[in-house]
């Protein structure tokens, strides 16, 4: 193809490439955010439109009406299926327990609204003869709440996205803590009216949905338009045959979380974004762009591209593409002129169906993208144009980034040629006191300080994401696994994914891939996480195949990978995937000695037998660690080992429900921080880890299911860093001057008791003093990562580190024994912020001295108000423990400290006042700016 400013028009014969030989191949591809659907201007609520243009994405997001339950309390009329009884709740299942078989369930004469369902996902159905007709009849129900003249004054006002169970009460007692102590089941409805103007007419109108909790079921006008079940993927709903232009119409969606569903907190409601899209009859069709490059160097790119026109008129039409490719600056706007511009051979789509159309063009000096911080994730923009008859029909916007992936077995990933250590995290899709609904900001905050930490890596546990999300994590630089089911047709949970897999595993697969597949910070994708099909042999091998095949024939260009505890070498279902992907296996399972002779899964360290039969396989930790802290929290003695399960003495309190942060701790059948670096550096053909977790999260929160939320993250639920934060950093920043010491220094009940001092530092040796005395001057030995002063006497004052590197000094740190609380600090993590009600500013307050020393273990209760147009979302202090609702606006600090979360009141613009205030305590504040929406 002849490069830009020369136009060209693209044979229909490219070739697309093939993923070969894993060990072999270089993964070539270009990828890109979704078409629209997350264009960076769609993420904030808005698309470029042109004049010509006749796609309309509009927001959908404001204006609903919500209420809980259904009418008369009368739920069996709107069953999508019939679920397994649940005899009794159970709570604290260990989190690597086999899964069990599915219940069978008996459906016969129980009217269903599964037929009109089923077909919402056809489009995602390869095999046309296993395709869902819908009934001729709609289903014989009189739906009121979704009629257009109920009235809904009664209900209450939301804004989307939203999360109806985070508010609480927290359920304190009963068997909850895995699902995070709140309350997400039951049916919930949603009302909107969707008004259509006359000029509407022959338009195809879709309601395009980024998430709903769960068994979502659409109505339009009382008319039952179809439904999703799975509560994690976007899916999309043709609303044409159920809407009038010209008028009124009426949207209602149904959503039924269930029970038991998961093994976290699911959140509820419609979570995610939705959208009204308008389109003529013919258009691209969803998610139908897909580029990739099958040739890159740092000369020349070549991009290729294919997309897919429907065309929902009632006769055929001669359609061509026009493709345009621009350059993208850092915040995702398109800057200059178009660097190249393709026209496509013209192409007769038939009514009814859909037609695909091929190009490429060659790019000179291509700007790659790559991963922070070594590379820069440089995008385009490619802009498809459609025309019919010569007039423009539709035109979307597509960012997309250049880059080369390479697996090697023996050296890991290639990132353009350069060898990228994988240094991830595994996140679940709760924001903590924001609960599952999503919000970009604070999605945001947690990418920066994980990027502070050294990550350069996330794993989505274990579900499709936010593709907001994906946005962040393409501009930022931060690599991803995508993953899409944490379970097939075995069960974790009573009522988990495995209830729809048989009828919907193909769909949801597909549709995350092709939703996805265009994003640069994808490197792969993950069909599973800790599957009971790991025991079935031939049989789960086999599911494994055909799932790995469906990904395969939607991009050839990533491999595939499935999250293993329990497979092992020998065993089939590993050889049906690309890469390998262990949970705790690289280092070891239950290997200590109190676990001889128990029936649990009990594993010696399996790099080296993986590695033996698969060496051509590239092998990575898709879980690491699982250490447990609970930040600013410290339990003596210390275990002198590097790694140590949790008991009662021995770095945990089950009548506190607290574990110590002298960060040695972990889950039986995981590692400490360190027990992992030692393996890694030992095996160093092993690609990297993603650590679980990066975030605390809600639900899960083993070892004490009495808690709401979990305790293995690096960074607690509010955000606040735990010491294991810079342990890691000191790894995965090693050129990054920093010491940090732990535990704090005010201990007035432990004077002349050994306190042990522990120091997380990027340089090789230290020196400690307490009060200006040395106790010793120690250095890392080789598999260690922390320097250790087991015999230190506590004595009021200062501790203080001086670390060095190859001989000279490389940085400092002290901590200092606190006086008596008596002031708040407060802070804020950015004073300026929109004046949209969607940005945030995260308001930290700390508890100090008169000398302006943090204290650390202080609780006093903290009050917030806010002043101007602004409001208090949500509080929280990181303590897994606390019940105290997320909305409420008074709070006890936790060890020190506690979060306020602000936004501005929509529309408005001018100072925010932020004030806390504690009883004893001199008050602080702290002043936002809200500007105007530009």
């Amino acid at each position: 193809m002849t490069p830009y400013p020369h136009t060209s028009t693209a044979s229909d014969k490219q070739t697309w490439p093939s993923l070969g030989t894993v060990a072999a191949v270089s993964f070539i591809a270009v990828t890109f955010g979704a078409a629209l659907q997350s264009a960076p201007a769609a993420a904030q609520g808005a698309t470029r439109q042109a004049p010509q243009q006749a796609r309309e994405r509009i927001s959908f997001n404001d204006g609903w009406r919500f209420t809980l339950g259904d009418p008369g309390g009368d739920s069996t009329p709107y069953l999508y299926d019939v679920r397994p009884e649940v005899a009794k709740s159970a709570d604290g299942k260990d989190a690597d327990a086999r899964p069990d078989q599915a219940a069978k369930v008996d459906r016969a004469g129980v009217p269903l609204l599964k037929p009109w369902i089923l077909p919402s996902g056809n489009a995602f159905i390869k095999d046309p003869s296993r395709r869902h007709t819908r009934p001729a009849a709609d289903p014989a129900i009189d739906a009121p709440y979704a009629r257009l003249g109920f009235d809904d004054s009664a209900w209450t006002q939301v804004r989307l996205p939203h999360d109806w169970a985070i508010a609480g009460p927290f359920l304190e007692t009963g068997p909850y803590g895995g699902m995070g102590r709140l309350k997400t089941w039951g049916p919930a409805w949603y009302r909107k009216t969707l008004d259509l103007s006359a000029a509407d007419r022959g338009k195809s109108i879709f309601l395009d949905v980024d998430g709903a909790m769960a068994y979502a079921s659409v109505w339009v006008n009382g008319r039952l338009a179809g439904g999703w079940p799975y509560g994690y993927n976007s899916f999309r709903i043709d609303l044409t045959p159920y809407v009038t232009p010209g008028a009124s119409n009426q949207v209602a969606i149904r959503l039924d979380n269930t029970p038991e569903s998961a093994r976290w907190y699911p959140g509820a409601g419609l979570y995610r974004n939705v959208w009204i899209t308008k389109t003529a009859p013919l258009h691209v069709g969803q998610w139908g762009v897909q580029l990739t490059t099958p040739q890159v160097s740092k000369e020349s790119a070549q991009v290729a591209w294919r997309v897919t026109l429907d065309n929902r008129g009632a006769a055929p039409v001669k359609a061509d593409v026009v493709t345009e490719l621009l350059v993208l600056d850092a915040q995702g706007k398109a800057t200059g002129a178009p660097v190249a511009r393709v026209t496509s051979a013209a192409t007769t789509v038939a009514p009814g169906a859909s037609a695909s159309v091929k190009g490429a063009t060659t790019l000179a000096k291509p700007r790659l993208w790559g991963p922070l911080p070594t590379q820069q994730p440089h995008r385009y923009l490619a802009v498809t144009i459609v025309r019919q008859d010569g007039r423009v029909v539709d035109r979307v916007e597509t960012p997309f980034g250049i880059r080369t992936l390479r697996f090697d077995g023996k050296e890991g990933v290639f990132v353009n040629g350069e060898k990228i250590a994988l240094r991830g995290v595994n996140n679940h899709h709760d924001l903590g006191a924001l609960g599952s609904a999503f919000n970009v900001r604070a999605a945001e905050r947690q990418l920066e300080l994980l990027q502070q930490m050294g990550a350069n890596a996330l794993r989505m546990s274990h579900n499709p994401p936010d593709p907001q999300l994906l946005e962040l994590t393409d501009r930022m630089g931060i690599l991803v696994v995508d993953e899409v089911f944490d379970s097939w047709q075995r069960k974790k949970t009573p009522l988990d994914f495995h209830l729809i897999f048989d009828d919907w595993h193909e769909q949801d697969l597909r549709s995350m891939i092709r939703r996805d597949r265009n994003h640069p910070s994808v490197i792969m994708w993950s069909i599973g996480n800790e599957v009971g099909e790991q025991y079935t042999d031939a049989d789960g091998a086999a599911i494994a195949r055909r799932l790995h095949g469906i990904a395969r024939e939607e991009d050839p260009t990533r491999p595939t990978t499935t999250a293993m505890n329990y497979a092992k070498p020998d065993m089939p279902l590993p050889a049906e995937v690309d890469l390998i992907s262990l949970n705790y296996q690289g280092e070891g399972i239950r290997q200590d000695p109190e676990f001889e002779g128990t029936d649990r899964i009990r594993t010696p360290p399996q790099y080296p037998a993986f590695h033996a039969k698969f060496p051509d396989k590239v092998i990575l930790t898709s879980e690491s660690a699982s250490a447990f802290s609970s930040r600013g929290v410290y339990f003596f003695p210390v275990h002198p080992a590097n790694s140590s399960i949790v008991r009662d003495g021995r770095g945990g309190d089950s009548k506190l429900q607290q574990v110590s942060s002298y960060e040695l701790y972990a889950v039986d059948f995981g590692s400490s921080a360190d027990k992992v670096f030692s393996a890694l550096d030992r095996h160093p053909y092993v690609a990297g880890e993603f650590v679980w977790t990066g975030f605390d999260y809600l639900g899960e929160p083993t070892p004490y299911y009495g808690a709401r939320s979990s305790y293995t993250g690096i960074i607690d639920l509010a955000g606040f860093k735990k010491d294991r934060y810079y342990l890691y950093q000191s790894r995965w920043r090693p050129d990054h001057k920093m010491a940090h010491i732990l535990p704090h220094w005010t201990w007035p009940e432990r004077v002349g008791q050994v306190t042990p001092v522990h120091v997380f530092t990027s340089g090789d040796e230290a020196e400690l003093f307490v009060n200006g005395k040395s106790q010793g001057r120690k250095k890392k030995a080789p598999l260690t990562y922390r320097l250790r002063w087991d015999e230190v006497k506590y004595e009021p004052g200062e501790v203080r580190v001086v670390s060095y590197r190859n001989g000279k000094e490389w940085a400092r740190a002290s901590v200092k024994t606190a006086g008596a609380a008596a002031a708040l600090q407060a802070s804020a993590d950015r004073t300026t912020i929109d004046g949209d009600g969607r940005d945030l500013s995260f308001v930290t307050v700390r508890i100090a001295d008169k000398a302006g020393i943090d204290v650390p273990r202080s609780m006093q209760r903290v009050r917030f108000t806010v002043e101007g147009p602004g409001e208090l979302v949500a509080t929280d202090n990181g303590d897994p423990t606390s019940f105290e609702p997320f909305p409420s606006s008074e709070r006890a600090a936790f060890n020190g400290l506690v979060l306020g979360i602000v936004r501005a009141t929509p529309g408005a613009s001018g100072p925010i006042t932020v004030r806390v205030t504690a009883d004893g305590l001199a008050p602080a504040s702290v002043t936002l700016q809200a500007r105007p929406r530009q």
